[in-house]
């Protein structure tokens, strides 16, 4: 079972999200806050494997909440609850650790893919946040955009087939066993694999690397 933090300073909301979990039958929501400060504290005293944040909450906002639970509850993956307009905070959160970017208004199996993934120590980005995540990142000319999708792709040229077949499961959220079983391999070469990637790539962690497989057509932004 898949032990969650809900952090919402919107009780309907929080109560929506904690449905959609709880019909998954892998997840259980063990804490909930209405505010940042909460939320770092409920994580220290539960340590649950997933903390989902919404991005905008009182007295301690989402990204600072997630800087703070990834800096002192190292066995619990962050994940923020997003909307459309709020894309601007992707490159604050991703520089805090942040593995996941669920769309409040998505699929409900997006959310649960979502935390099932960061959970399993995979990237995910919900498709429609992933577009806007590049857009917002490229910039909003289409030659912007052209000139970080052709960067991209030039990085993952450097990249053997078979790490970029890697590259691509990574962007789509899978996590090391779920790749290995997709690739008939084993878990310690997917895990060799994906360390080779990031290196290669020049990025930190796993959502960078899965923006870079969106921007290079490797995952397709619904």
């Amino acid at each position: 079972m898949i032990r969650v933090l809900l952090a919402d300073d919107e009780a309907m909301v929080r109560a929506g999200v904690g449905a959609i979990l709880g019909s998954g039958g892998e997840t259980e929501v063990v804490a909930e806050a209405g505010d940042g400060r909460e939320a770092v504290e409920l994580a220290r005293a539960h340590r649950p494997d997933v903390a989902l944040l919404d991005i905008r909450m009182p007295r301690l906002d989402g990204l600072a909440a997630a800087e703070e639970i990834v800096r002192t509850v190292p066995g619990t993956a962050v994940a923020m609850l997003t909307t459309f307009s709020e894309r601007a905070y992707v490159a604050r959160a991703l520089g805090g650790g942040v593995t996941g970017f669920l769309l409040k208004s998505g699929d409900p199996y997006e959310l649960i893919a979502g935390v099932r993934a960061v959970a399993g120590g995979a990237a995910f980005l919900s498709p429609k946040v992933a577009r806007y995540v590049i857009e917002g990142l490229g910039g909003a000319d289409g030659g912007g955009r052209l000139a970080r999708e052709a960067e991209a792709q030039a990085r993952v040229a450097v990249l053997s087939p078979r790490e970029r077949e890697v590259l691509g499961l990574v962007g789509a959220g899978l996590s090391n066993p779920e790749i290995a079983a997709r690739l008939h391999l084993v878990e310690g070469t997917v895990k060799a694999y994906v360390s080779a990637v990031l290196d290669r790539l020049g990025v930190r962690n796993r959502v960078q690397a899965a923006i870079v497989a969106y921007e290079a057509g490797l995952v397709a932004a619904a």
